[in-house]
């Protein structure tokens, strides 16, 4: 038996991926700096007792906000942990074209990369898009025509 990937839809799964580099970028800005992009799991062998059952309106405000806060730090770390299962040279290529200070325009990666306009465009720029759509579960597969 042979496994088969379903194909992918690239133009969708591309548009996923520019949005969660936006998202990334967006959550970067709104997270405090001595906070980026450092988790680190604790574990307690004592449950958690919630014998108050009663919560302010401000109290539910702050518990939202760390929650926002959390789901934010979440995201940033589970997208750099997807660039970090990329080679370096597509790290890099992602990061001059994205995530640098200043955003370059794909003839300046590739001219800096030393690759051609045409395997960038056609092999090396999807490739990346897949590994990352793949590593953060936001690709698109085509549907199947029922006939």
């Amino acid at each position: 038996m042979i496994f088969k990937l379903p194909e992918i839809d690239r133009k969708e799964t591309q548009q996923n991926v520019e949005d969660a580099i936006e998202s990334y970028r967006m959550a970067l800005y709104t997270i405090p700096e001595e906070r980026l992009p450092k988790v680190t799991a604790t574990y307690s062998l004592v449950p958690p007792s919630n014998t108050n059952g009663f919560h302010s309106s401000t109290e539910d405000i702050a518990i939202d906000q760390a929650d926002k806060e959390r789901e934010r730090i979440e995201y940033v770390e589970k997208f750099r942990k997807a660039i970090n299962r990329l080679s370096p040279k597509e790290r890099e290529a992602v990061y001059l074209r994205y995530l640098g200070e200043e955003e370059m325009f794909d003839y300046e990666v590739y001219n800096q990369l030393g690759m051609s306009e045409w395997y960038y465009h056609q092999k090396f720029k999807p490739r990346i898009f897949y590994k990352l759509a793949l590593a953060l579960k936001i690709e698109v597969y085509k549907k199947k025509e029922v006939q």
